[in-house]
């Protein structure tokens, strides 16, 4: 019998002990991807190449398509109903993505070092899963609840304004072009800070603690805990968030549709809206098809790219653990060669 001891001790074999050939394992793998692969080239690979074939056609959604090459992409680099979408697209970054980043990340750690410590881990507990509440309720019911609250007339905000006499303050929030997009983007904060306070909360779950100790016993006070050592330790978590949320941001609709619709004169029109009303409102499919390809490219060039970093603060984690591994593996590697003798 011929048998073949691989890395980490794990002992494969050409023949079993009746001398019968073993099958290894991982030629089966194949037959458990193959759902999935299924699934992924019939719902996301076959659809996208079907809607970049129609950005190259001049059609209405019925009858035969007229091909006209570029000519969509070339006029939609003159649109400049575009180029505004886009742009609040970007301001809608900033809100999913950017500050509920900041700000997910420091409760994250007053939860964790401080909360945990003082009040006990139910307690933590019990407000994290407060702040990811609205990440639980569809956007739909959200978006309702928001504009009762933001209603220029008995709406909440406006009542309360009114009722702690600041009845100047009380604006159209909604209705108003020049505050529609930073009403909407407030929203879309609140709905957003609960992901990344679970990422981050996660992954502080593997950050030594003894670094918080020591750090502490040296004089460091939360602030300078929170700089030095947690912000350094969950690097790949932090690229993971801002991608997922940036991504999430490029192509909202749901709080757009709800909220505004676009409006008011297209204040809060974003990509993803814009290919909406271009496909069915107008009967333009292959312009809106050519803004539907160009959004994908513009999230999968942007995934990549935080696939990238996240990989990149792994890795320099791994070479960053390594010395301290070897360093304290030394001891035990010795014990157990001595043993073995």
């Amino acid at each position: 019998m011929t048998v073949t001891v691989e890395r980490g001790g794990r002992v494969t074999g050409k023949h079993d002990p009746t001398g019968n050939p073993r099958r290894r394992p991982r030629d089966s793998y194949a037959l458990f991807l193959l759902p999935g692969v299924l699934a992924f080239l019939t719902v996301i690979v076959v659809p996208f190449l079907m809607n970049t074939g129609v950005s190259f056609t001049d059609w209405e959604g019925v009858g035969s398509p007229d091909w006209t090459g570029l000519a969509n992409y070339r006029e939609l680099l003159d649109d400049s109903e575009f180029w505004t979408s886009f742009r609040h697209s970007l301001f809608m970054v900033v809100a999913m993505a950017a500050v509920p980043t900041a700000i997910g990340l420091v409760l994250a750690a007053a939860l964790f070092d401080y909360v945990g410590k003082h009040f006990g881990s139910r307690v933590a507990s019990v407000l994290r899963a407060c702040f990811y509440l609205p990440q639980v309720l569809p956007i739909a019911v959200a978006g309702i609840v928001w504009s009762w609250i933001l209603a220029p007339e008995n709406g909440t905000l406006n009542e309360f304004l009114a009722a702690v006499g600041l009845s100047s303050w009380q604006q159209d929030w909604l209705g108003d072009p020049d505050l529609a997009l930073y009403s909407v983007m407030g929203v879309m904060v609140w709905v957003q800070i609960g992901f990344p306070l679970v990422v981050f909360m996660a992954g502080l779950q593997r950050v030594d603690p003894q670094l918080y100790e020591a750090a502490e016993l040296d004089g460091a006070g939360w602030w300078r805990r929170f700089w030095h050592i947690t912000l350094p330790q969950i690097r790949p978590e932090t690229y993971v968030v801002l991608t997922w949320c940036s991504i999430a941001a490029l192509k909202v609709f749901g709080a757009v549709y709800v909220l505004t619709k676009g409006g008011p004169g297209g204040a809060t029109n974003v990509p993803s809206y814009f290919s909406f009303t271009t496909f069915f409102e107008k009967t333009q499919v292959g312009y809106g098809a050519a803004i539907s390809t160009v959004l994908t490219v513009i999230i999968l060039a942007l995934s990549l790219i935080g696939l990238k970093l996240q990989t990149r603060a792994e890795d320099d984690e791994s070479l960053s653990a390594s010395p301290r591994r070897s360093a304290g593996g030394g001891s035990r590697t010795g014990s157990q060669e001595g043993t073995r003798a």
